[in-house]
């Protein structure tokens, strides 16, 4: 089964390789932020404790988020596995998913601070559909134009380097702690995530 949870810092890659291996592999990429936009939009009983708690201004607990991902996993399309994509980020949302799903293989995406906020601070994102671009790396046919959809390119808030910076303390704080977890259950595996996309999947797949 091809149960995979991708942790590692902001800016790390998870989301671009995941979406490659998922193609490849058939298999669904999935955040927690997806599933809490799915579930409101949806109005399932869960969506609409979930935005009543957003609405308060309050946190969703680990609770309701490890009820939430059950019931995403519970969906036909995770018959051949999935990858979670920013879940779990604590040790009790871990502690948690464990006990719905032991068989999981866990991959750490290991990059040096200084290569996440070069990465991060140069990523331009499209207003209009959500395309990802890089200045350096990949950047735009026509300077902040979107090729895909014409759409106007813009650098997020939380890629500037004062929020890069607070975002990777917070992951330091409360999700790296994740790696020892696993690694005590023999369930993780680090990929070198300094590399461009395509190459990190070639390894991913010698691997997997």
């Amino acid at each position: 089964m091809n149960n995979f949870i991708f942790l590692g810092p902001p800016g790390a890659g998870k989301g671009s390789l995941a979406v490659k291996v998922a193609a490849d592999y058939k298999i669904p990429h999935i955040s927690t932020g997806d599933i809490f936009r799915a579930a409101i939009k949806n109005q399932t009983p869960l969506g609409i404790k979930v935005k009543a708690i957003i609405d308060s201004g309050a946190l969703v607990s680990d609770e309701v988020t490890c009820e939430l991902v059950k019931d995403r996993l519970s969906a036909p399309d995770v018959a051949n596995g999935f990858i979670l994509d920013g879940f779990p980020r604590t040790i009790p949302q871990a502690q948690m998913f464990t006990s719905i799903c032991s068989d999981v293989k866990v991959v750490n995406f290991v990059i040096a601070d200084e290569a996440v906020i070069r990465r991060l601070s140069t990523r331009r994102v499209c207003k209009s559909c959500g395309a990802n671009f890089n200045v350096l790396t990949l950047p735009p046919k026509v300077e902040g134009v979107c090729d895909k959809c014409g759409g106007e390119l813009y650098q997020r808030d939380d890629d500037k380097s004062e929020s890069i910076l607070h975002r990777m303390d917070v992951y330091r704080e409360q999700t790296e702690p994740l790696i020892n977890f696993f690694k005590e259950k023999g369930a993780i595996t680090d990929l070198d995530a300094s590399i461009e996309t395509d190459v990190l999947l070639k390894e991913f797949k010698k691997i997997f």
